[in-house]
């Protein structure tokens, strides 16, 4: 039995996660704002994890073999838990993302342009431009996006690490009907279903997904090992935007029609004009037996369509 804090956990795979755990026989705890009451046989601690001082006190003298971190977006979140959790974990689970690779949103050219798809190795967020141990940005840092955000989280827990340290790039996730919040797979059902074009790039670029409940899985699988550092967390296959619309399509019943962006514009959800998507090999060769995308896809827009329907009327 392990005792597992899960930072977050109140939705989607993260309320997959803490479920799982408890009926795996572990202690599991969440913390959170007050935003959603976990389980039955969950503990609850309440705190605004941003309030260094808050945060200590709703810990109190607890301490946990795995925290898992559903919910670190900026270095400061990162900078204020790898004060607060240096001494009270045995390892630190933090869930990032496969944006961190993303060549529109790098500061500099730290992503080559191949190999294709995209290994761990090939971004280092500690040799990118940082702030320093507070994780506060420099003066003339752009606002903080979503992959930058992450990146700079990274770094802080790599510099100098206090913990051993996971970070859990995650692939685009899908999947589970009314719990996928994103809307991303529902722009699809409706678009394709409805007769209206997608908005896609003239060459779009495959990109990499996991399943709701597959990425639940491997981020418990993580609380057992004992290997550190990025790692890649995605689904056999890399479709493309194409082929997601003609699995859509598959289910809808109904031809997809295509409007082709200018360069620079914006296109419908997973259509990129740049390649990087990942590499799952490290965490194969560690043992996690991923599922394929092609497998599980139909289900996931199956369970879509279904909600989308039935919101509908």
């Amino acid at each position: 039995m392990k005792r597992i804090l899960v930072i977050g956990g109140s939705r989607y795979f993260g309320k997959s996660l803490v479920t799982g755990a408890r009926e795996a026989g572990d202690e599991v705890t969440v913390l959170n704002r007050g935003s959603g009451a976990p389980p039955p046989g969950v503990g609850r601690l309440v705190a605004d994890r941003d309030d260094e001082a808050a945060l200590r006190t709703a810990l109190g003298p607890r301490d946990f073999d795995v925290v898992v971190d559903q919910v670190c977006y900026t270095p400061l979140q990162a900078a204020v838990a790898r004060r607060v959790f240096a001494g009270r974990t045995g390892r630190y689970v933090m869930t990032s993302t496969m944006e961190v690779y993303d060549p529109a949103t790098l500061p500099v050219p730290a992503v080559p342009a191949g190999p294709v798809p995209v290994a761990e190795a090939s971004l280092d967020p500690a040799r990118l431009p940082f702030a320093g141990a507070t994780g506060r940005p420099p003066e003339d840092w752009p606002a903080y996006v979503y992959a930058e955000g992450k990146r700079q989280a990274e770094a802080v827990f790599l510099r100098d690490p206090v913990f051993p340290y996971v970070g859990v790039r995650a692939a685009h996730v899908l999947g589970g009907g009314p719990a996928e919040f994103t809307g991303r797979l529902a722009h699809y059902v409706e678009r394709i279903a409805a007769g209206t074009a997608v908005d896609v790039h003239e060459a779009p670029y495959a990109t990499s997904f996991i399943h709701h409940q597959e990425m639940a899985a491997f981020l418990y699988w993580t609380t057992d090992q004992t290997f550190t550092g990025p790692v890649n967390a995605a689904s056999h296959g890399a479709p493309d935007v194409i082929a997601l619309c003609e699995a859509v399509a598959a289910q809808v019943g109904r031809d997809p029609s295509y409007r082709v962006v200018g360069e620079g514009a914006a296109a419908s959800p997973f259509s990129f004009d740049r390649a990087y998507a990942m590499d799952n090999g490290r965490a194969s060769a560690l043992g996690f037996d991923f599922g394929r995308v092609a497998d599980w896809l139909p289900g996931a827009i199956a369970e879509t369509a279904h909600e989308t329907a039935r919101a509908a009327g």
